[in-house]
């Protein structure tokens, strides 16, 4: 059962929330730029895998349990500050200066890719308290809430793609002007700078 009305406000209510410029989109901005269409595109999976893990929990009970346990949301949460904060000092402290091209080192460069935007999502509780505060809004009288819930993740998640794509196809063409060594350097200190200041923003966020 889809209620059209309801679906139409719910891809203009996502559509804003996924343009909204974040963690997600600082990750697959900078693999663009320094790693190149392949690496932006395993970093999009990688969220986008995430969001799904996401949706599939909160159907199961998870996000509820988020929502109402303030532990079960506190270790989450620091895990994710956390592990934002050690991306972003590295970055800052580790700035690369150049971008090996070798097959090997692309592959691993890719799977890294991968593995910091599924972990990035994942132990982001924000995500799952998202989903189960704001998907319950826009399913239909009648329908079940996990399983509409879990098809308006989709939705989200397609979205997502999309606007990952637009980013990735403007950026991909400056990559070679972006792989300059002192852009380089500046673009993984900014990144890792937005990292390091979401992750203390999420740190100290009060529980919902």
């Amino acid at each position: 059962m889809i209620d059209l009305t309801l679906l139409l406000a719910f891809v203009a209510a996502a559509s804003l929330l996924t343009v909204t410029p974040g963690v997600d989109t600082a990750i697959v901005l900078r693999s663009a730029a320094v790693g190149g269409r392949r690496q932006a595109v395993m970093a999009s999976a990688g969220i986008t895998l995430g969001c799904l893990t996401w949706g599939a929990a909160v159907s199961l009970g998870l996000g509820a349990l988020l929502h109402a346990s303030e532990m079960a949301y506190s270790v989450v949460k620091m895990a994710g500050a956390a592990y934002l904060v050690w991306l972003g000092i590295g970055l800052l402290l580790r700035p690369r200066t150049s971008f090996e091209t070798g097959a090997g080192k692309a592959a691993a460069g890719s799977l890294d890719a991968f593995w910091r935007g599924l972990l990035t999502n994942l132990l982001n509780p924000k995500i799952g308290v998202f989903y189960i505060t704001f998907l319950p809004q826009f399913v239909p009288q009648g329908a079940g809430v996990a399983g509409y819930s879990f098809f308006l993740t989709c939705v989200h998640v397609a979205l997502t793609l999309v606007w990952f794509g637009v980013l990735i196809a403007a950026t991909v063409p400056l990559g070679r002007f972006l792989r300059r060594p002192s852009l380089m350097k500046a673009l993984d200190r900014i990144t890792g700078g937005v990292l390091v200041a979401f992750g203390v923003r999420l740190a100290t966020s009060p529980a919902p």
